[in-house]
């Protein structure tokens, strides 16, 4: 495309300040992390549960004679599932005002509200409370999701933005081992412990208020609230002081342009003709990456080793050892995902996570029982579960754990970039709500199967991917429409994009022309 820059002509590379910049905006992944690893624990802590939910107590003796159904209580998953729909209505927020008051004071917003959370949490006495202070969470959670994935991604240089964008998701999961210890230590504490486990979520939250007071917004959200001079600063002190960053701003600023040109609205817009591939792509990633079951079983996956017979301090620490696992996993897929490209690893990740999906099926179905599980699995087995979900982790977190991250930044244009990842965002927290509200129940219903149910959606989105999305390693975010025109599919709509352009722009010379 004219005007446009391959990204290796770019000057700049990777500078002290942009790594500095990008980490702190990749630690927003903590609160979002810590969040998911702690609740999972509590779910099953005694001292929580009796404090809060004592008929679930109950409930486990009662259900000794199926396991699978020892935690169902719509209440109890509630305590979980309410920090998501409070994310899903905070992103959509978060979109319209990040236009306003750009990326960074939504980050510092987020981190506020969840500092907040997190200190009535710990000093709830009821259940009310209680779930106030999860939806305080949630607005802090669909605030920084929502704007640090496009911080990074706008401030990444494009060579490595894959790798600069997945530094959110190994926070995340950084925040979720984080999370998981504390559950392990706090779990030893009679009667108050859950307290503690609650409150240090203010940790992350602090880090994240304190580091976003000291980055400079991003130089396309500078530029599009028309603050050019602070956006070339910004820009080159990013790149490096004596980087030459002529070419990069002048396609940033042609691209802002170009979106001012046809500003008929992000939301109203996604849905015309020319942007087709762009809908499809931020309702179809957010769904299939929910749909993996990877967000639920690390939520419950305490409770899933619960229910196969290990103790409440073996349960959490093998959800610890999981957590090592996808870690080492997702800091792998940092060093390789700008070599392999996003395909490559979506289509091994899928793979891998289906066969693992089916063996723990099986495993359950065998040695768990079928209809009424037993109340305990043979020791062996449990650790072979144990060593499934492991592999099953590993190749999430090679693949759809950082990449849903990753391809959702950098794909749309940036006319609709805030709407796009709030309409994604907002679709994932929306599906998380109902999964965390509904998954216990689930494995009560469909026991074994419910790892097979999984399983087959995984097959549904290998094959999505291997048919529909382009590879965009490497391509600068100004270029990025050039990666759709190439696809066998998507360029029709490209083309009748770029018509739809042209003819806003002679109509509104028309429209002028009559005026005067």
């Amino acid at each position: 495309m004219a005007g446009e820059v391959a990204a290796h002509e770019y000057s700049g590379g990777v500078t002290a300040s942009v790594v500095v910049t990008c980490l702190m905006a990749a630690s927003c992944g903590l609160i979002f992390g810590y969040d998911v690893g702690v609740s999972g624990g509590l779910t099953q802590m005694e001292s929580f549960l009796k404090t809060f939910f004592p008929e679930v107590l109950i409930g486990k003796q009662g259900a000794k004679s199926d396991a699978y159904c020892r935690y169902d209580n719509q209440l109890l998953t509630a305590f979980t599932s309410s920090l998501y729909i409070a994310g899903m209505l905070s992103s959509l927020v978060a979109s319209s005002v990040t236009r306003q008051v750009g990326r960074q004071n939504i980050m510092l917003a987020g981190g506020a509200l969840f500092l907040a959370g997190s200190a009535l949490n710990a000093g709830a006495v009821d259940i009310a409370m209680l779930i106030i202070g999860r939806m305080l969470l949630g607005f802090g959670v669909g605030f920084t999701a929502q704007a640090a994935p496009l911080y990074l991604a706008e401030t990444a240089p494009a060579r490595w933005r894959g790798a600069f964008t997945g530094t959110y998701n190994v926070f995340l999961i950084l925040g979720a081992l984080v999370a998981n210890t504390a559950n392990y230590f706090t779990d030893r504490i009679p009667i108050w412990g859950w307290r503690v486990s609650l409150g240090l979520a203010a940790v992350p939250a602090a880090v994240i208020v304190a580091g976003a007071l000291f980055v400079p917004d991003t130089p396309s959200s500078l530029v599009l609230r028309g603050q050019t001079n602070k956006a070339r600063a910004s820009l080159q002190r990013i790149r490096g002081a004596d980087t030459d960053v002529d070419a990069e701003f002048k396609d940033i600023v042609r691209a802002v342009e170009e979106a001012r040109r046809n500003d008929e609205g992000a939301f109203r817009r996604v849905c015309g003709k020319g942007y087709r591939h762009y809908l499809v792509m931020m309702v179809a990633i957010p769904t299939f990456f929910d749909l993996t079951g990877m967000l639920v079983v690390a939520v419950f996956l305490p409770v899933l080793f619960r229910t196969v017979g290990f103790n409440s301090q073996k349960a959490i620490l093998g959800s610890i050892i999981v957590n090592l696992v996808n870690l080492c996993s997702v800091i792998a897929s940092i060093f390789i995902v700008d070599r392999a490209g996003r395909r490559f690893l979506f289509l091994i990740g899928g793979t891998v996570m289906m066969i693992t999906q089916v063996a723990l099926s099986w495993i359950m179905a065998e040695h768990l029982g079928k209809h009424h599980a037993a109340a305990i699995m043979a020791r062996g087995y449990a650790f072979g579960l144990l060593a499934l979900m492991c592999l099953y982790t590993a190749s999430f977190g090679m693949s759809w754990g950082p990449l849903k991250w990753v391809v959702p930044s950098e794909i749309y244009p940036v006319e609709i970039r805030s709407a796009g990842q709030a309409t994604t965002i907002s679709i994932a927290l929306t599906l998380s709500f109902t999964q965390t509200q509904v998954f216990i129940s689930l494995l009560c219903v469909m026991k074994y199967a419910i790892f097979l149910f999984y399983a087959g959606w995984v097959l549904v989105m290998t094959v999505f991917i291997a048919l529909l999305l382009p590879e965009t390693k490497g391509v600068p975010l100004e270029a990025m429409r050039s990666v759709w025109a190439k696809h066998w599919y998507w360029s029709r709509f490209v083309r009748d994009n770029k018509l739809d352009a042209q003819c806003r722009i002679m109509c509104a010379h028309v429209v002028v022309s009559a005026e005067t």
